[in-house]
């Protein structure tokens, strides 16, 4: 199933913060792939869920203690 989402949601990732435009659920023995374009470039990328945080959103109490890829908290992978 595909999923268009209208807002789109803003979401880090190991190559930046972007915005998710699509998330594709292959069902239940496989990660939903999300499909963000890119901030910095504009460049669309396929992320497993484990590789999105959704970005930090005050207003609906979303991810207030700021967890990143860049945080000491999360490391990218090959790190």
């Amino acid at each position: 199933m595909i999923h268009q989402l209208n807002p789109t949601i803003y979401v880090d990732t190991p190559l930046g913060r972007g915005h998710t435009l699509f998330i594709i659920d292959y069902g239940m023995h496989q990660n939903s792939c999300w499909v963000v374009a890119l901030e910095k470039d504009g460049i669309v990328k396929h992320f497993e869920s484990n590789d999105v945080i959704v970005a930090t959103n005050y207003t609906f109490h979303i991810n207030q203690d700021g967890n990143s890829f860049g945080s000491s908290t999360f490391k990218k992978k090959g790190a």
